[in-house]
């Protein structure tokens, strides 16, 4: 798909977000604004997937181990087709489909529960190792987050992938150097992180996360790499689109009010406009 079409997707992506969080007065705004654009170059320009066959034995699987990020993942699947758009309305309503963490089961296009952080890691490599041994050719991919790898279970998933060699995997880490308590290296201080994988034998590729170009050609580059998993370190600005909240740590778990998301709403839609009046090579 043209990077022209995949910007206005992305765009599209942050307005419903928005829309989203504020009609459920819950949730995190930051990531998912900041992740939209990888989001949709893996669902529309790259994934092997099926939205009208969600289970399609073929497909290529995707995890979320930071599901608090969920409203991005559920905006990205109705937009495909997975399921209809109407679920966004009742986001982390009571009995609602689409709850605050995603769970496997009844929300098509969903691979992993998610909630505590990390864990989703551990799933990732675990689904990648049953299919290598079982000689499929599916690939896995893992949307992380930074602050998740403060925690020791996010380096045993990466150290077992890598002492496996699972080529077949591919994580995606949201670097945007903020969680709940602030910024991460003043929390817990996580760099040099592309060394740490390297020594846990990953392939590391580091890219702008708001760079169409380089999105597409870092996934197609991990499909490549022989003999071990792939982390991609996606560089973001949280918030992404919306002045007053990129690169603010208190938007990390905080919805818009109606102020709020009418401002961001009026910046996301003239950023469209200079999307469509854009030259694009």
């Amino acid at each position: 798909m043209k990077n022209k079409e995949l910007a206005l997707i992305a765009n599209n992506a942050r307005q419903e977000c928005i829309k989203t969080l504020f009609l459920s007065k819950s949730g995190h705004t930051a990531g998912p604004l900041g992740m939209a654009d990888v989001f949709t170059v893996l669902y529309y320009d790259h994934l092997r997937v099926d939205p009208m066959n969600p289970e399609w034995e073929g497909r290529d699987y995707v995890f979320l181990s930071n599901g608090h990020i969920c409203v991005i993942w559920y905006v990205t699947l109705a937009n495909r087709g997975f399921f209809e758009k109407t679920h966004l309305w009742s986001f982390r309503k009571v009995n609602s489909l689409l709850q605050g963490h995603p769970h496997s089961g009844p929300i098509p296009g969903v691979e992993n529960s998610g909630g505590p952080l990390a864990q989703g890691l551990s799933q990732a490599v675990g689904a990648a190792l049953a299919l290598k041994r079982d000689g499929k050719r599916n690939r896995v991919y893992c949307c992380c987050s930074d602050g998740e790898h403060q925690e020791g279970q996010a380096w045993e998933a990466a150290m077992f992938a890598g002492n496996n060699k699972l080529d077949n995997l591919t994580f995606i880490m949201d670097r945007n150097f903020i969680q709940i308590d602030g910024f991460t290296e003043d929390v817990m201080p996580l760099e040099p992180l592309a060394a740490k994988f390297q020594a846990f034998n990953w392939h590391v590729i580091t890219i702008d996360g708001h760079n169409l170009k380089q999105i597409k050609k870092a996934l197609k580059k991990a499909e490549k790499i022989k003999g071990k998993p792939t982390i991609i370190l996606a560089k973001t600005i949280p918030g992404k689109g919306v002045k007053e909240m990129e690169n603010q740590p208190k938007w990390h778990g905080m919805p818009p009010n109606e102020e709020q998301a009418s401002r961001a709403l009026q910046e996301l839609t003239s950023e469209r406009q200079q999307l469509e009046k854009r030259r694009w090579v």
